[in-house]
């Protein structure tokens, strides 16, 4: 007698046979049945594979699969497809740390790691400490990430290639990324041709002047680097007033009487203008680019205020002009190099005051160091238990708990040379300094003693710098914050919040009107505050190293900012524009800027040994060359005058290759703009500064 089998689905079928095999010992035919139904649907079709089983590996096919993608597609659309690999990448492994997926994590973010390291490279530090759910909750990086969706403009016809591919290969990888697409990002079509420079818009927007990019402003998390230059998360087309302030109208009449008085006695040589004339040439008018004087609440002016505003005119006319490198022939810059040795790498920063007399250090142990640089005995007012004080070069200020991390010395000037008993020293009075202790404090150079301690920043003040009229000064630190300070006030005036991570470089605006400020980790981002307001006024991104230097031009138009991989960005401010970038210095971080008095030409200098000098003005032609000459020799490199080439005797980071030319070996790429460059044997620079007279000092420690 026969049975026929009915069944309502191919599974219960199976499933009697296979009871059948059991029964009659068939074990080697079951185990073949078994092996073909595991891969037959309900209905005994062949089951196809879906990227949804494949369980933690899901993300590593559906992240090969956009990738392979999109190397394989145009030309013209890579660029602009490119920029979703790294949302993928980031949120693909976010989803496994949060699922509890730890080790598969790690191989995710090491697997495709290498496409990244150039351009995030601190994030994908930060993301291999991150290993558990908790720490993607607490971690500054991965909460911006996960509570903010990644923004993506995409051109139109590019965005429905993309979904109707994954949607066509959603078995393979593709509903994985359309989840983390739908999920974590934010994309905004466009109506527009594709990103490639040569492309005919491109072209065409080049010829009017206008930027290809301005669609692309927005992409990314604000507070997150992106890879891209973002030049507008907030209206960076806000009127600013750049412009100078201009001087009392009591101060400049006595001012303008002191210098009558000074061309009577000492009338100018032939050829030169007077100091009247001087005077008008560059006095500060009102002006719409200029900030009212009565904005900002300054005290009245005294009688060193005068006798510094007279010298100032004095030194403006009698100082060495530079011209930018654009003309053809760089300027013969000079550098005055302070190194300080057996400091058994204690010292954290270096400064030197506005009169060029003083230098100042910051130390590990605590205490800040004041030196005379010609040598001669610091005078003191107070004595020491009624007895006077042997004359010394230098002091010793003790008060910090923890390590000094900046100083600042109060605004000063040269004093006159025909400088009497009865004439106001110009001499720095005061002293700033920041500390690890979370304070910062006052000193005073005439009884080398603090005055005040400001409290108010809740961890490390990384960094203090006085106002460029005194009264003011602003603080950066730990916990993400500028506060603006008044000296006669205990507590901080202004607090300027926005930044997502450690704040650790300012500087200010010639005006005093405004703050720069930059972070570094996961921001990376330079912004620019309002100091009546407290309102952040730009937002500059584009470094991809941590930012470790910042300085405004003197004509207030400019600012430079540097950053850990050894590249100078410089901004325009009245356009919140990057206007270019300068390349020349090894890794390491780029410690000082300084522009010279015309605004034409910069000095940098940082950790690998040498101070450089650049052009500011765009070169006219990148690819003309000129005759190098040698200007020095140092340990590591010789140290050449460029206008165009290179002249190098050893491949290293300080040597340098200009006109964009690439140096064997590890060496770096150097811009055609540098014009000189000053390698020391052993010393790393930690400041330089260009004087009233365009002398440049820098100090360093020498470290064998």
């Amino acid at each position: 007698m026969s049975y026929i089998l009915f069944s309502t689905s191919a599974d219960g079928l199976n499933i009697k046979v296979i009871e059948y095999l059991v029964k009659k010992g068939y074990n080697r035919t079951e185990q073949m049945l078994r092996n073909e139904s595991a891969h037959l649907d309900k209905d005994g079709k062949p089951a196809h594979e879906r990227a949804e089983d494949f369980g933690t590996l899901k993300y590593s096919k559906g992240f090969r699969l956009l990738s392979k993608w999109i190397d394989q597609n145009l030309d013209i659309y890579k660029a602009e497809l490119r920029r979703l690999l790294w949302p993928i990448y980031v949120y693909s492994y976010l989803e496994l740390v949060i699922n509890g997926f730890t080790i598969d994590a790690q191989q995710y973010l090491a697997e495709f790691r290498a496409q990244f390291e150039n351009v995030h490279a601190d994030e994908l530090r930060t993301f291999e400490t991150v290993t558990l759910a908790p720490h993607v909750l607490e971690n500054e990086t991965t909460k911006l990430y996960r509570e903010n969706k990644y923004r993506l403009p995409l051109n139109t016809h590019v965005y429905y290639n993309l979904i109707t591919y994954l949607e066509t290969n959603g078995k393979f990888g593709g509903t994985v990324i359309v989840y983390l697409l739908q999920t974590y990002c934010e994309i905004r079509e466009t109506a527009r041709g594709p990103i490639d420079q040569y492309s005919f818009e491109a072209i065409i927007n080049q010829a009017r002047g206008a930027d290809s990019n301005d669609v692309d402003l927005q992409e990314g998390i604000q507070g997150v680097f992106t890879g891209v230059s973002n030049k507008d998360i907030l209206n960076n087309n806000e009127a600013l007033k750049l412009g100078m302030m201009p001087m009392e109208p009591e101060l400049e009449q006595d001012v303008r009487a002191e210098l009558e008085d000074e061309d009577a006695k000492h009338p100018p040589e032939f050829g030169k203008p007077s100091l009247i004339e001087e005077f008008d040439n560059i006095k500060r008018e009102e002006s719409v680019e200029a900030l009212p004087r009565n904005e900002i609440p300054l005290p009245p002016s005294r009688a060193r205020d005068v006798v510094m505003e007279v010298q100032k005119v004095k030194e403006n006319r009698d100082r060495f002009k530079i011209d930018g490198r654009t003309g053809g022939i760089g300027p013969a810059v000079s550098v005055c190099m302070f190194t300080f040795h057996n400091t058994l790498d204690s010292i954290t920063c270096i400064e030197f005051s506005d009169d060029n007399n003083l230098v100042a250090v910051g130390t590990e142990e605590s205490y800040i160091r004041v030196w005379n640089m010609h040598g001669e005995a610091l005078p003191s007012v107070v004595q020491a238990n009624g007895i006077e004080q042997p004359p010394s070069s230098s002091r010793r200020l003790i008060g910090h708990s923890a390590p000094v991390y900046s100083v600042s010395f109060s605004p000063s000037i040269e004093s006159p040379d025909n400088a009497d008993a009865s004439t106001p020293s110009t001499a720095p009075r005061l002293l700033l300094s920041s500390s690890s202790d979370k304070t910062i404090r006052l000193w005073s150079l005439e009884a080398w003693t603090c005055l005040v301690v400001y409290k108010g920043h809740e961890g490390p003040v990384w960094n203090v710098r006085w106002g460029p009229f005194g009264h003011y000064f602003a603080t950066c630190g730990w916990d993400k914050t500028v506060r603006v300070w008044g000296q006669d006030h205990i507590s901080y005036l202004r607090m300027m919040i926005g930044h997502d991570s450690n704040v650790n470089q300012i500087a200010w605006h010639p005006n005093g009107a405004y703050i720069f400020s930059a972070s570094d980790e996961a921001d990376k981002t330079v912004r620019m505050w309002s100091f009546v307001t407290g309102h952040c006024v730009r937002v500059f991104t584009g470094h991809q190293g941590f930012i470790s230097a910042l300085e405004c031009a003197p004509n207030g138009k400019i600012l430079a900012s540097a950053d850990g991989e050894g590249h100078i960005i410089l901004w325009d401010l009245a356009k919140g524009t990057m206007i270019k970038r300068c390349r020349g210095h090894g890794k390491g971080g780029i410690w000082s800027l300084s522009f010279s008095v015309e605004s034409t030409v910069l000095t940098s200098a940082g950790a690998d040994g040498t101070v450089r000098i650049w052009d500011i003005e765009v070169p006219a032609d990148p690819h003309k060359n000129a005759d190098g000459e040698v200007i020095g020799t140092g340990g590591q490199a010789d140290a050449t005058r460029i206008n165009g080439t290179t002249v190098a005797s050893q491949p290293s980071a300080a040597a340098g290759v200009v006109g964009a030319v690439k140096k064997k070996g590890k060496d770096t790429m150097i811009s055609p703009d540098q014009i000189s460059a000053f390698p020391t044997k052993k010393s790393p620079v930690y400041k330089v500064k260009f004087t009233r007279m365009n002398l440049v000092l820098a100090g360093g420690c020498y470290l064998p």
